[in-house]
């Protein structure tokens, strides 16, 4: 791929939007479990995030169907942290309050996760990467990726520690990336990395990690459970995706590559906003115009 058509290396995941039914037991889910600051909340609307970075926005909805287990969608949205300190009390939070959530854990290389669910079902990932000079390299700069056991009992014991419990750390926390089902791994690239310009940083037989600046991934799909899922009904789940690029010019480069593509967007002089080929809603804005 040119280095004309590719995402800048500054890209970085905004926020993502979740639609749901009970705003306030999601609300208490996320900020007190998951340990979020609430950062706004006005009618139907709560914004959640760290030092003054949101990360994760709850829209309130009275009348739309579930998502069902082999719809295209949400796989999981990913909460990273800076450290394995404050990944450990995040963690250890959590399964104190909400025991039933936790859902496995994963050494994955370039980083070791923690995943759960939330109270209306949607998945989440809380994780910290390695340093990239600990990251594994292949050929065309992939970079290699396992699922390896994680022991979450032997992880808190080693990093929650006294220090962190009494100061708890309350920055640095950013959405890292999000996880989608998807119907095709074939659609999904010629959408996500021949026209937006991501790259590829790991591919599986049913599974496609994605990103920008050499990062693991900002997106991940699989059709684990989705293969053939065609576009998506309005369901609760996901809502908007936000994706950050650097400069308005970036902003001006993709709307060209949306174009040649033959996708629709609307721009309002600051936001592109277009959907991926299963209705899912994706929002670009550069981050020299916020």
């Amino acid at each position: 791929m040119s280095t004309e058509n590719i995402l800048a290396a500054g890209t970085q995941m905004g926020e993502v939007e979740l639609l749901v039914r009970d705003l306030d037991l999601m609300t208490r889910f996320y900020h007190e479990a998951v340990t979020l600051d609430v950062q706004q909340a006005e009618g139907d609307t709560v914004i959640l995030g760290r030092d003054g970075v949101s990360a994760l926005k709850l829209r309130r909805e009275t009348d739309l169907p579930p998502l069902r287990p082999g719809d295209a969608g949400l796989y999981h949205s990913a909460l990273l942290f800076p450290d394995q300190s404050s990944l450990a009390l995040a963690v250890a939070t959590v399964a104190s309050r909400e025991p039933r959530s936790f859902s496995g854990s994963a050494d994955h290389l370039y980083s070791e996760a923690f995943y759960f669910d939330d109270p209306e079902g949607n998945g989440l990932e809380l994780y910290r990467d390695r340093p990239r000079d600990q990251w594994t390299y292949e050929a065309g700069g992939r970079i290699r990726g396992a699922t390896l056991p994680l022991d979450p009992n032997a992880f808190l014991r080693t990093h929650l520690t006294e220090e962190v419990i009494a100061a708890p750390p309350r920055e640095g926390m950013t959405l890292g990336h999000i996880h989608l089902q998807v119907g095709n791994l074939e659609q999904a690239r010629s959408f996500y990395v021949d026209t937006l310009g991501f790259e590829i940083k790991t591919e599986l037989p049913q599974a496609l990690f994605i990103s920008a600046g050499g990062y693991h991934h900002h997106i991940g799909m699989n059709t684990w459970r989705s293969n053939g899922a065609g576009p998506r009904a309005a369901t609760f789940g996901l809502g908007i995706v936000d994706i950050t690029v650097p400069t308005r010019a970036d902003i001006d480069a993709l709307a060209s590559r949306l174009t040649f593509a033959g996708i629709q967007f609307g721009f309002d002089g600051q936001t592109l906003l277009f959907e991926d080929p299963w209705k899912t809603k994706l929002r670009v804005r550069a981050a020299e115009l916020s």
